[in-house]
């Protein structure tokens, strides 16, 4: 059994890659099993893919499902009884949605994850928490979406919560002018999705002629960047008008997903994005799906041991990206850093930001 206590008491950034693949190489197999034995489905689509059982295998051995097999099947490895929390990814309308099945211990391993990471970036303190979005997108408690779930997620960091914008996507400056006098000089932390920031605060503030005072404010943000590059909008000038606006200088982006929640990648001072201990990167070449060298561009795929619940532990994503190095990022972390480029070629939209129809 994964000794998740062991694992979540480790500083999420503190193993080096070296020691990370040889024990992802024992987490992950053994992870394999449990799901052979308790998931019908996976376990016959590894037999059709002639992997045996009980095989020791390496990291980069693991079997990949692509991430649209969620929306496709409904893949458990737990009985009926034993489901807590239903997670759903985003989509527009019409689009089928990824169903994630919980349980309550996986779900707790996966906040404590979040929560460490977070950690790792702003502290241990609790902070006013800034969120640019509506409360109607957690109206349904039940089925959580990806947005619902991350503004969820992301508020276990915070003191006092407070929505910036209104039932119809309004932002609601007066509001947050009063919200931010309270913690004058003190270090807030503000949430949303990538595209939600850009047009509902950004876009409202340019055109009110107006500012907000976020000077001493941490931005984290994510849900992809896909309607923003077709905008012409690079992440650097995402950052440097929110900053016109705003004030704020620490902006961090993050990537993530509904089918690995809690084991985020979150973007450093130098702009990269880092794996942590609860998770990993490999790119793979469309051609062949080998494995790509640092600085070529691949399809992403991603592990994450906190996936018990369900067969999610190895997952082929529909996006492309870079890994820039390891162990040798400037800001000290160590594993894995890389950069996402988007989405592959005809992939549907789904990212939370880009899926955003307002």
């Amino acid at each position: 059994m994964i000794d998740y206590e062991g694992i979540l008491k480790r500083g999420p950034f503190s193993v080096t890659q070296a020691e990370k693949r040889r024990l992802y190489g024992e987490w992950l197999t053994e992870l394999t099993e449990h799901h052979r034995q308790n998931c019908s489905p996976y376990d016959q689509m590894l037999t059709n893919l002639m992997i045996p059982r009980l095989k020791d295998m390496e990291e980069e051995e693991i079997p990949m499902v692509p991430v649209g097999i969620f929306k496709e099947m409904k893949l458990t490895s737990i009985g009926e009884d034993k489901v807590f929390k239903v997670m759903t990814s985003s989509g527009t309308s019409g689009q089928k949605v990824s169903k994630v099945y919980l349980d309550r211990e996986t779900a707790e391993y996966q906040q404590r994850a979040l929560a460490n990471i977070g950690s790792d970036y702003f502290g241990d303190s609790r902070l006013p928490f800034l969120i640019i979005d509506s409360p109607q997108v957690l109206k349904d408690r039940n089925m959580f979406s990806a947005r619902g779930a991350g503004i969820l997620g992301f508020s276990i960091f915070s003191s006092r919560l407070f929505y910036g914008l209104d039932e119809d996507m309004n932002l609601d400056l007066e509001g947050i002018e009063k919200f931010l006098e309270q913690y004058q000089g003190k270090k807030v932390l503000i949430f949303g999705f990538t595209y939600i920031i850009w047009t509902c605060l950004y876009q409202a503030l340019k055109q009110s002629g107006r500012k907000l005072n976020l000077s001493d404010g941490i931005l984290i943000h994510g849900g992809g960047f896909k309607k923003l590059r077709d905008q012409s909008v690079s992440p650097e000038e995402f950052k440097e008008r929110l900053w016109e606006v705003t004030g704020c200088r620490s902006i961090h982006n993050y990537y993530g997903m509904a089918e690995q929640t809690g084991s985020i990648y979150m973007e450093c001072s130098h702009g990269h994005l880092h794996a942590s201990i609860y998770s990993d990167i490999i790119t793979r070449r469309a051609r062949d799906f080998s494995i790509c060298s640092h600085g070529e561009k691949g399809i992403i795929q991603v592990l994450s041991p906190l996936a018990h619940s369900y067969p999610g532990h190895s997952i082929l994503t529909e996006d492309e990206g870079i890994i820039l190095g390891e162990d040798d990022c400037p800001c000290g972390r160590k594993g894995k850093h890389f950069k996402v480029c988007g989405r592959i070629h005809q992939a549907e939209i789904r990212g939370c930001s880009d899926t955003y129809e307002g």
